[in-house]
């Protein structure tokens, strides 16, 4: 069974986690998109535009390790129940604020980083949780259909805020959020998987050192672990900064920026369900290698492009290739390390692919404030480029001996 397709949803845990976090993350998607149509409208500003996905951001390079060894101690199950009830609060609190009227960009900021505190806890959690419910056989499915609804609902969530924005108003984007993370409490109470606590001999340092002893000794991790920060760093925060392509490179509005960023996620949500159709990667370094490389090619040929139907079809290769290199990764990882250190290890995955975010929003939107949104997402792109030359590099050779 673990090997045929979409393995991972013959369990009824997955299953319903699986549905419920599609209703969940639409409603995320959702909020971004209205938050940055907002950010943007209310400043005409790039680099406000990147202080608000920092803000976003920030909170996984301050409090996530503390989130992995929590996930390590404490049963997972309960931590998200935790953490998905506290969810409700931030986009419920934007929702009154845009509804009355008094809303400023300072208000979408820190809702922004109540947001990112409460994910810097709750997604070592998650991605530690799914080998509790799959099992290790399963685990690439269940990482590439987690992938699959994130993307999915990258789709569904922008495309629905477009159309919301132009017919409701913003405010009911934000209402719709609060209410998408009952779902996910209610089936998740209702899982019989209890997991296990345990108590750390070491104390808080001593368990990080452990964690940091271990991926220090494991050179593929480690140098997955760097590709995923540059990627971070210098090629997510693309999507950012994607209202001010629809509003002053391409003139297309809230309606095609809600189109832009779906397109982006139909490209991933396309590589997620290919990998959970194909159950597995037979040489996953040559996989990585060439996802890459290709998305820091469609990125940079985006930050070129003036027609929408090709900035679009872009958009949808770099969420393909970016999907396909990171759910690759993920897996890879958690599959070569021990039970016991899962949640550090993967706290340290999450502070590099979400905690670099902040530096990289706010790098990116200095430079785009100065040289432009176009040249600074370009140059960005290139040094993805040349890191992912470097990685495949190294990962063809190695290879090649094994």
């Amino acid at each position: 069974m673990p090997d045929q397709p979409f393995s991972a949803l013959y369990l009824r845990n997955f299953r319903l986690f699986w549905v419920a976090q599609l209703i969940s993350l639409s409603g995320t998607w959702m909020h971004m998109m209205a938050q940055g149509w907002l950010v943007y409208r209310l400043t005409r500003s790039p680099l406000y535009l990147g202080i608000a996905g920092a803000a976003l951001s920030l909170p996984m390079l301050l409090f996530t390790l503390l989130g992995g060894i929590l996930a390590d101690r404490y049963p997972k199950r309960d931590i998200l129940i935790v953490t998905q009830s506290l969810g409700v609060i931030p986009p419920l609190l934007m929702g009154v604020l845009t509804q009355t009227g008094v809303v400023n960009v300072w208000h979408a900021i820190a809702v922004a980083f109540m947001m990112g505190t409460v994910n810097a806890f709750d997604i070592p959690a998650r991605q530690s949780f799914l080998v509790e419910m799959v099992g290790r056989g399963r685990l690439l499915n269940a990482i590439a259909l987690n992938s699959a609804a994130f993307n999915g609902a990258r789709i569904l969530g922008p495309m629905a805020a477009g159309l919301i924005i132009s017919e409701v108003g913003l405010p009911a984007c934000f209402f719709i959020n609060a209410l998408s993370f009952v779902p996910v409490v209610l089936v998740l109470k209702r899982m019989n998987i209890k997991g296990l606590s345990r108590t750390g001999a070491g104390g808080v340092f001593g368990e990080l050192e452990e964690g940091l002893r271990f991926l220090l000794g494991h050179g593929e991790i480690l140098s997955l672990m760097v590709m995923i920060a540059v990627i971070s760093l210098f090629g997510i925060p693309f999507s950012q900064f994607l209202p001010v392509f629809a509003e002053d490179v391409l003139h297309i509005g809230a309606r095609g920026l809600g189109y832009l960023m779906g397109f982006a996620g139909a490209g991933a949500f396309a590589a997620a369900m290919m990998i959970a159709f194909r159950g597995g990667i037979e040489k996953k370094g040559r996989y990585m290698s060439v996802a890459v490389l290709t998305f820091p090619a469609a990125l940079i040929t985006f930050t070129m492009s003036r027609y929408y139907p090709l900035s679009a079809v872009t958009l949808a290769v770099t969420g393909w290739a970016v999907v396909s290199f990171l759910a690759t990764a993920n897996s890879f990882i958690q599959l070569n390390v021990r039970d016991e250190l899962r949640g550090r290890v993967m706290s340290v995955y999450s502070l590099l692919f979400l905690g670099m975010a902040p530096v990289g929003n706010s790098l990116i939107g200095f430079v785009a404030d100065r040289i432009g949104t176009t040249r600074a997402l370009a140059i960005a792109g290139g040094i993805c480029l040349l890191t992912g030359a470097l990685f495949s590099r190294a990962w063809m050779r190695k290879t090649a001996r094994g």
